[in-house]
């Protein structure tokens, strides 16, 4: 059946991303405390407290700005003119993933439920353009 291995495969992947991202989360949350328990050590537990607050304030503010940065780098690059439409569907695809297998997913559902369609699209592609000839 059409979508079900398909779904059960990114059923899988979210799964395997979601346990990726909680380990990472408690893997951030340990190294927090680490941090706290070994500066306790040298100065008072309120000190230690604030300086592993701005060291992580530090370090999400150095990631945005490079994230934003890179996503400002990419943005100038893509900014060609696209033209064809298979041109923009892999821009989409390129820029955006998610949002690109999802309309891909809903173009093959709609292709799937209508034949006629999915004939007269590709009829549409495939037809050369006849200039200068006029129909009587």
């Amino acid at each position: 059946m059409f979508g079900r291995g398909m779904a059960s495969h990114l059923v899988k992947k979210a799964v395997a991303a979601s346990v990726a991202a909680g380990a990472a989360l408690v893997a951030i949350v340990a190294l927090g405390a680490t941090i706290f328990y070994a500066l306790q050590l040298v100065v008072p537990p309120l000190a230690a407290a604030a300086i592993t607050f701005l060291l992580f304030a530090v370090i999400a503010l150095v990631v945005a700005v490079t994230v934003v940065a890179r996503s400002e780098a990419k943005d100038e690059e893509g900014e060609e003119d696209v033209s064809g439409l298979g041109q923009r569907a892999y821009m989409l695809f390129r820029q955006r993933p998610i949002l690109g297998t999802v309309a891909a997913l809903a173009g093959g559902w709609i292709f799937l439920r209508n034949p006629a369609l999915a004939t007269m699209v590709a009829a549409a592609f495939t037809e050369k353009s006849h200039g200068g000839r006029r129909r009587r």
